[in-house]
């Protein structure tokens, strides 16, 4: 174990918005074993401490050896992260255009991004030296307490811990003097690691699959290294299943499995059927958890003590001894794409992990991406599917109801009133779909039409009832409810439109005899909220789910016959390229929450559009139809998955700096671009022009390669470096899923 020569220096990725390591000196005691690339590390900067990951160890600096500042301290003994998610997070680095600072700071649990303490667990044992085993009593004149302290320690020679002497009434600082002396020495103590494999692994018997899910499972289990598979199946069609099959199979060869799904909600009732099938540990990462919950989860799926791992898209980052399957759970969702800051694709990102360690990786979806279908049409995905649903159920029936001219009872058909009436008296339940927070869209003056407009953003601020307010669900802006009109002082302010709060007073009218559960971010946001609502549901009894696109997403509702989609014409028209497949993707993902038991459910659509091609195609011929005639249209367009895109995007509080900015950004690329066979479009501004007191405009790049595209990108990214003032804040998004 060496010590570190005069040519040694450390390269360090800091957290900061800086596209470049830093060059350090290691303290000369530091042993060069423990210089490991993934190994954290606080270092001086500027007036600052930070803590950063080493990258790597040369020889010499260019910035000059005898310049360099030596770190503060070696926090690990071990790497937090191995050679795998080191070259993982690089590799993002890089595709993404980010800080890798930045990246690896995301990576780590916020306790050891922010704090200097070991990642390991670790517990502190006190013991006599040799001087506090001889030392008189009589030569500690008056100090009680430490007296106390030396009578109990000796009489357990090996030491004891900080709870167990606090047992004792033995305060910490009472040690600290006796340390002080050199009477008491600290030991750390690391427990020994558990490692997760037991013989018997499942707790009960799995389910017996039909032939679909075993042709679907064979090539999984069968699989030798990498493989992306992308397993397409209808809502009800029993993914899920094949999932837990595939990872029994994972876990008999001794290795982990880690599994994605795209929101929090889902996360309980995921964990909960994990949990019962398998005898083995199995942790869940998200949000929602404390941070220290959350450093748990990833200790142990580092140290190779849990068998399966849990968890939305940052537990793609969780380091694991022994990885032996991804899966990707509603691989389609929005919500695996990070929308701010280091703005990654967990699906994307865990091909690539998966592609690294030569393991396979299941996306699982029954609307899947027209990238991940084009994908597997073309063969770089093993297309694997599932046609009908498990067991006798029954795909649900699909009718739209047109509803121009026609009179409603707060905003619903007579036909979808009297159909739920009747399912909630035979014992059903009925969901009830609306894609929009709130009691209102906007509050309106009924005598000159003035609403109130959020003041840091170019959107109306949405009616709230309980408690009354104005809500911004885009920058957060709250407000009390004007009293009176802003332009004409009417006192006539009513609420116009729809929400899932609205909604909920209106049903509970109009069904008084039967529970109005309503789930949304203003219900669940709560911990434990969403598990009490997703109880009662499960009881059975007859209620009415009212909810946003959360209620859409993977959940098991076998009392549920009927499901009713109140407005989905405002995604049929969108300005987003994307808005009609997320639309599409939505509606079959709300449509499969109906007839999962039993009986066969029934969807009912309400629209103004009812002749819509692409809503006939979607409907008559289902999902996979519709993707084809929308993949047509991107071909024409050369949009993905045809073409690649990216967005320079740039905000500053002066409307006149970004667009300035953007523009000599694109007069400069221009002939770069040419060269590339690269277009530029823009500088336009955002779908949304002003959030959060921004301004907000974008350039966007579309190439037909993705080498060229990255090319670019990379002259881009130095030149806007090099440009950019203080004021103005700029970001980089590959392949964006949403334009705004």
């Amino acid at each position: 174990m060496g010590k570190p020569g005069s040519h040694t220096i450390i390269q360090v990725a800091l957290p900061v918005p800086l596209r470049r390591t830093f060059d350090y000196l290691p303290k000369p005691d530091t042993p060069v074993n423990l210089l490991q690339p993934g190994t954290r590390v606080k270092v001086p900067f500027g007036k600052r401490q930070l803590i950063g990951i080493i990258h790597g160890v040369i020889p010499h600096s260019s910035y000059g050896d005898d310049n360099l500042k030596t770190i503060t301290g070696l926090l690990d003994e071990e790497a937090a992260f191995g050679d795998e998610l080191v070259t993982l997070c690089q590799w993002a680095a890089n595709y993404y255009h980010h800080p890798l600072g930045d990246v690896y700071a995301h990576a780590l649990p916020t306790l050891l991004r922010n704090k200097d303490d070991s990642w390991e667990e670790v517990s502190t044992r006190w013991r006599l030296t040799q001087k506090g085993r001889l030392i008189g009593f009589d030569q500690m004149k008056r100090a009680k307490r430490q007296i106390h302290a030396l009578e109990i320690l000796r009489e357990h020679p090996d030491g004891l811990h900080q709870p167990l002497l606090k047992g004792f009434e033995v305060e910490p600082a009472t040690l600290r003097a006796l340390q002080d002396k050199g009477l008491v020495e600290q030991h750390a103590d690391r427990p020994p690691r558990q490692h997760w494999w037991q013989e018997h692994m499942l707790a009960e018997s799995p389910l017996t699959l039909n032939e679909e899910q075993r042709h679907a499972l064979q090539p999984i289990i069968a699989n030798q290294g990498f493989r992306p598979f992308l397993l397409e199946g209808v809502t009800g069609s029993g993914k899920t299943e094949v999932y837990l099959q595939a990872i029994h199979h994972c876990l008999q060869q001794g290795k982990q499995a880690l599994v994605l799904v795209p929101e929090i909600g889902l996360t309980p009732q995921t964990l909960h059927r994990f949990q019962h099938r398998f005898a083995v540990p199995v942790v869940s990462f998200h949000s929602h958890l404390s941070d220290r919950e959350r450093l748990t989860s990833w200790r142990k799926a580092r140290n190779g003590e849990v068998a399966i791992v849990l968890g939305t898209r940052s537990a793609l980052f969780c380091p694991m001894e022994n990885l032996g399957m991804i899966i990707v759970d509603e691989e389609h969702d929005l919500s695996y794409k990070q929308q701010e800051g280091f703005r990654y694709n967990a699906r994307d990102l865990a091909i690539i992990r998966a592609r690294l360690l030569d393991i396979p990786v299941v996306l699982g979806s029954a609307t899947p991406t027209l990238e991940s279908l084009h994908n597997a049409r073309s063969g770089r995905y093993e297309h694997l599917t599932l046609n009908r649903r498990a067991g006798k159920a029954m795909p649900p029936h699909f009718r739209v109801l047109d509803i121009r001219q026609k009179a409603l009872t707060h905003g619903m058909a007579p036909e979808l009133l009297t159909d739920m009436e009747a399912r909630l008296k035979a014992g059903r339940q009925v969901l009830v779909f609306i894609n929009r927070r709130g009691y209102a869209p906007v509050l309106m003056c009924h005598d000159c039409g003035w609403f109130k407009e959020c003041p840091h953003c170019d959107h109306r601020m949405t009616c709230h009832a309980n408690p009354a307010h104005l809500h911004c669900h885009h920058c957060n802006h709250q407000l009390a409810i004007p009293r009176y009109c802003g332009n004409c002082k009417s006192t006539d302010l009513r609420p116009i439109g729809m929400g899932t709060e609205r909604l909920e007073d209106n049903l509970t009218a109009l069904f008084p005899k039967f529970p109005v559960i309503r789930i949304d971010r203003d219900t669940t946001g709560r911990k434990e909220a969403m598990s009490r609502h997703l109880e009662r549901i499960h009881s059975g009894e007859p209620c009415i789910l009212v909810g946003t696109q959360m209620l859409a997403k993977g959940h098991h509702f076998p009392k549920v016959t009927l499901v009713a989609v109140c407005d989905i014409d405002a995604g049929l028209f969108a300005a987003d390229f994307r808005a009609t497949e997320h639309t599409a993707q939505l509606l079959m993902q709300v449509a499969g929450r109906s007839g999962r038991g039993a009986d066969q459910g029934t969807v009912i659509l309400q629209t103004h559009q009812p002749a819509h091609p692409l809503l006939q195609t979607l409907l008559s011929e289902g999902y996979g139809a519709f993707a084809t005639e929308l993949t047509n249209e991107r071909r024409l367009l050369g949009m993905p998955p045809y073409g690649y895109l990216a967005l320079l995007r740039a905000e500053s509080s002066d409307p006149r700096q970004a667009a300035q900015f953007l523009n000599q950004i694109e007069h400069w690329l221009q002939p770069q671009a040419q060269a590339l066979n690269v277009e530029v479009w823009g500088p336009a501004p955002a779908l949304m022009p002003k959030k959060a007191r921004r301004y907000r405009f974008q350039l966007m790049l579309r190439a037909e390669q993705r080498p060229a595209l990255q090319q670019l990108l990379k002259q881009a990214v130095k030149k806007v470096e090099q440009d950019a003032g203080h004021r103005l804040k700029w970001s980089v998004d590959v392949d964006p899923v949403t334009l705004d």
